[in-house]
């Protein structure tokens, strides 16, 4: 597949938006460029970077939370490529001068993040959250924050209770049986464009596209790894943003 070709997303209109606020939209078109973080999208926030509907959807859940005294701050929503090869190439090296082989540092890495161009935070839709109004641990983005002892506890309150409304749901879920990436209360995905981004998404030969960008540990891209990676990384998440 050449990521020169366009792809038309079309199932938008069929997705239920009748509890979201003021939102209307239209068939997207994608090139496979902006898929996977490579293209040149038209984004919007301060501080963070999302698609206009995302951001529109994410500033008034922003603001409906400053009502209970919470300040939803986003540390991490759009990257490029070359920003989620950067993360990678760090943990990599990182791991491997640890002593670690090269497939225990890719297993290590995908414990919490994507191998470059399959990232959620390529498409301008998911976001990474805190509550800039709550004390501020040393490492803010751990599910011990979001527990019932946690300082972010009543941010994770209040976004089970209202985050759907506004079209965003957790990707990663607490759930036992799921596989891939862990636990992540942090990561939140608007679902009205996401869900349409995922299904095109899975139209790309990702084994082709790896094997074209020469990763960090690439020689351990095998077949089977890449299908089990879909299966489970990509692919095993919240079943409401299927």
């Amino acid at each position: 597949m050449k990521r020169s070709q366009f792809i038309k997303i079309s199932g938008l209109a069929t997705i239920a938006l009748g509890t979201l606020p003021n939102l209307a939209f239209e068939n997207v078109t994608l090139s496979i460029e902006e898929l996977i973080g490579k293209g040149t999208p038209l984004l919007f926030g301060k501080d963070y970077k999302l698609r206009k509907e995302a951001h529109e959807a994410f500033l008034e859940l922003k603001n409906e939370a400053l009502k209970s005294n919470i300040l939803i701050k986003v540390v991490s929503s759009y990257r490029s490529f070359n920003h989620q090869n950067r993360i990678w190439e760090r943990k990599y090296k990182q791991y491997t001068s640890q002593g670690m082989t090269e497939s225990e540092a890719i297993l290590k890495i995908i414990e919490y993040s994507t191998i470059p161009g399959t990232s959620r935070h390529h498409w301008g839709t998911d976001i990474d959250i805190i509550d800039a109004n709550a004390k501020q641990p040393k490492h803010v983005l751990a599910p011990k924050n979001y527990s019932s002892k946690g300082t972010f506890y009543t941010l994770k309150q209040f976004m089970d209770a209202h985050a759907n409304t506004f079209g965003f749901y957790e990707v990663y879920t607490n759930v036992q049986e799921r596989k891939g990436f862990k636990y992540e209360p942090w990561h939140y995905s608007f679902k009205p464009l996401s869900t349409a981004y995922l299904n095109t998404y899975k139209t790309i030969n990702l084994s082709e596209l790896l094997k074209e960008e020469q990763l960090l540990g690439s020689d351990y891209f095998s077949e089977a790894f890449i299908n089990q990676y879909t299966k489970e990384n990509i692919l095993d998440i919240n079943p409401k943003l299927l």
